[in-house]
């Protein structure tokens, strides 16, 4: 948001920016969108797009700090219930692998074609949503889009059904959707929005559709957000190194700087990991060995 403001409202700033770095997936594809029509002024190093950030922080952080809220807030058994995951991204992967490890039928609704394969070959069920509005009991949404759950889902829900959203703004649920079903809004505990439709089921959306796991609970644990502030630190410090040379478009971290973090992690973990020998490095430089 603040990269976005500067461009739009504080261009005098500009000239005395190097560049900045994003945290986030839609963070991400905002700025490329800026790249892409040619409105970007400096470089951005897209941290979310290293592999010790989205491998880690997007997958476990999110899976775990996502069912973290939804629990706390409604104290409600997941085994035996029909799990909905809007998106298959890194963050719905990790949403629908710890529903899974809570004894849930998952279904996964996906609108690319090989993250959908990739959820049937996770073992996941993968359906539109149209179906899967039909069947679910708590549905969850990680796509970082508008209206992913709207009118036409949630007059086939069953009574009781839980929503939540893992993805970015308040916009994946549409909120004005339910209110123009609803006949009575009511909030029967904390982080919990009742709307009694007219036939009598109940919709209830936890957190006014924020982020669940930020409004409802705490966050990512220390161990995983450690990677990121690491990463968002050596950003700041190739920026400074090289910004002269950078470009306004939206970089990733090389390869050796997401190679250290990790080994700084392990270490910190007290875990030591197999080293190449010469010989076998030799090997794999090589190209005259067969198959």
């Amino acid at each position: 948001d603040m990269i976005s403001v500067v461009h739009r409202e504080r261009q005098e700033l500009i000239d005395n920016i190097w560049g900045a770095s994003e945290e986030t997936t839609t963070g991400v594809i905002r700025l490329r969108a800026m790249e892409k029509d040619g409105v970007l002024r400096f470089p951005i190093i897209a941290v979310n797009d290293s592999y010790t950030k989205y491998l880690f922080d997007n997958r476990y952080g999110t899976g775990q700090s996502t069912w973290d809220g939804i629990i706390r807030t409604t104290n409600l058994l997941v085994a035996g219930k029909n799990i909905v995951v809007v998106g298959y991204g890194w963050c719905g992967r990790g949403i629908a692998m710890r529903a899974r490890g809570f004894g849930a039928t998952v279904i996964v609704v996906e609108v690319d074609p090989i993250r959908a394969l990739e959820a049937r070959m996770d073992g996941f069920l993968v359906m539109p949503m149209k179906e899967a509005a039909k069947i679910g009991d708590i549905f969850i949404t990680a796509t970082g889009d508008i209206n992913c759950i709207r009118k036409e889902h949630f007059e086939v829900m069953k009574d009781g059904v839980i929503l939540a959203n893992a993805g970015h703004f308040d916009v994946e649920i549409s909120k004005p959707d339910l209110e123009s079903l609803a006949v009575e809004i009511n909030n029967p505990r904390p982080n919990i929005t009742e709307y009694k439709l007219k036939d009598g089921r109940r919709l209830y959306l936890l957190a006014e559709g924020r982020l669940v796991n930020l409004a409802a609970a705490d966050g990512h644990p220390a161990e995983i957000m450690d990677m990121s502030f690491a990463l968002q630190a050596m950003a700041a410090k190739y920026i400074k190194d090289n910004h002269e040379k950078l470009k306004p478009k939206v970089y990733v971290l090389p390869r050796e700087i997401d190679e250290m973090v990790a080994r700084i992690k392990l270490a910190a973990m007290g875990i030591e990991i197999e080293q190449l020998t010469e010989e076998q490095k030799k090997y794999l430089e090589s190209w005259e060995h067969g198959t």
